[in-house]
């Protein structure tokens, strides 16, 4: 308990501004997960999961409903603990590291009784004005400081994500964790939503891990595509293209094609080098 609340204590007293000098350098943390395997019951949903992602680095888990995908991510965030093995978030465990990990869902929960920059101000230190003034820097990231003293029911549903996004900029996360997010979103409110995810990791340098049934986006947000399948790692694809990536590029087509491709394929015909368990590591698209 000691070691908990001095973590706590250092991350508080680490806190910076949103923008400054140091505010745009954020370190992402570390990521581990080590033979972790997850049951509900008698049914397994994850097993023998063994993956590294370096700080800084944005990784998108792809896979069918029900795969697992979701499930791993509750793990690293510490909202559920795994069956067995082992997540280290900068050799911590999550529930120790809880300060620096912010979770984004389809779903922006966002309290209808509280105006917008109070959902932002959610759960920040200091006083009243203090988080205010956090909450109006991180609406200002996303585009919506004029919109802080708005209610979430007027707000649209690309704009109630913003909300939600900047909720989890506010407390300058290490490691932002992105379940569906934009999944809910019409075509051209998706692509300008990962195009703004994109840029703010870019600009602080979190690291961050999305979960998407959206072969296209995870291509054109990540540095890897990991695969799960029937609760075990089936590939695990570095995209070795520059940022920003165009869409129709046809660098990023074949490499949508190719996770794809693996994704559909019958099961018999499935290489038994990318059956489930086993891994692909860094290929790249040149």
């Amino acid at each position: 308990m000691a070691r908990s609340n001095n973590y706590v204590a250092q991350r508080q007293t680490a806190a910076v501004p949103l923008h400054g000098d140091t505010a745009s350098i954020s370190d992402g943390l570390a990521v581990s997960v080590r033979g972790v395997s997850r049951r509900f019951g008698e049914r397994p949903v994850l097993h023998g999961i063994d993956l590294d992602i370096a700080p800084g680095q944005f990784v998108a888990i792809v896979g069918r409903s029900g795969c697992g995908k979701s499930t791993l991510l509750r793990l690293l965030s510490g909202l559920d603990q795994a069956s067995g093995g082992r997540i280290a978030l900068d050799d911590h465990a999550p529930a120790l590291a809880a300060p620096d990990v912010r979770i984004m869902y389809q779903d922006a929960r966002l309290l209808p009784w509280q105006k917008v920059i109070d959902n932002v101000a959610l759960g920040l230190p200091g006083s009243r004005t203090q988080r205010r003034e956090q909450a109006r820097e991180a609406l200002a990231q996303v585009g919506l400081a004029d919109r802080a003293d708005e209610w979430p029911r007027v707000l649209s549903g690309g704009q109630r994500q913003r909300v939600a996004l900047a909720r989890a900029l506010a407390h300058r996360p290490r490691l932002l964790l992105l379940d569906e997010p934009l999944g809910a979103l019409d075509a051209l409110t998706r692509i300008e939503m990962q195009q703004l995810i994109e840029n703010l990791w870019r600009e602080h340098r979190f690291t961050a891990v999305l979960v998407t049934h959206d072969v296209a986006e995870a291509v054109a947000l990540a540095d890897r595509i990991v695969l799960i399948e029937q609760g075990a790692i089936a590939l695990d694809l570095a995209v070795g293209l520059a940022r920003p990536r165009g869409r129709g590029d046809p660098a990023c087509a074949g490499l949508e094609g190719q996770v794809l491709d693996r994704l559909l394929a019958p099961e018999a015909l499935r290489p038994q080098s990318l059956r489930p368990g086993l891994h692909l590591h860094a290929v790249s698209s040149d």
